[in-house]
């Protein structure tokens, strides 16, 4: 009986599994974001145009980078996340691809979060979610 219930025990402890985040991937804190955009207003004007991405300041960890691919709109923190938070931390847009200012130079796509040129990065952009209703919005998480 013993026996048994030493492997009922056994089986528990290995089907139970650990969370599916990096454990890298800690430098980034859980900001809550909620934010409206108005696409008609000059500062949005360029997501109206697929390849195009706008750098929101003040928002999540290091602002917000809204990018456009005609089709979808995706909002990605623009802290990088392989990096403690510094002033060369902040990523900057440049289409649909935005670098970290660090020396390393760590490069992200802002269509699925991925990093560039660097398969060994641990950590892709953090996504927040992006509800469109005719000209506007919504960004949240």
């Amino acid at each position: 009986m013993r026996f048994l219930i030493s492997l009922v025990v056994v089986f528990v402890f290995l089907g139970c599994s650990s969370s599916d985040e990096n454990e890298n991937c800690n430098f980034l804190l859980p900001i809550s974001v909620n934010e409206t955009i108005n696409l008609s207003l000059p500062f949005y004007s360029q997501l109206q145009f697929a390849g195009n991405s706008v750098y929101i300041p003040n928002l999540g960890n290091g602002g917000i980078i809204v990018a456009s691919t005609g089709a979808d709109f995706y909002a990605w923190d623009a802290s990088d996340p392989n990096h403690a938070q510094t002033s060369c931390s902040v990523l900057v847009n440049s289409g649909l691809n935005a670098t970290c200012g660090c020396d390393d130079k760590n490069e992200y796509s802002l269509v699925n979060g991925q990093p560039l040129n660097n398969g060994a990065l641990p950590c892709g952009l953090r996504n927040y979610r992006v509800e469109q209703t005719g000209t506007t919005l919504r960004i949240y998480n």
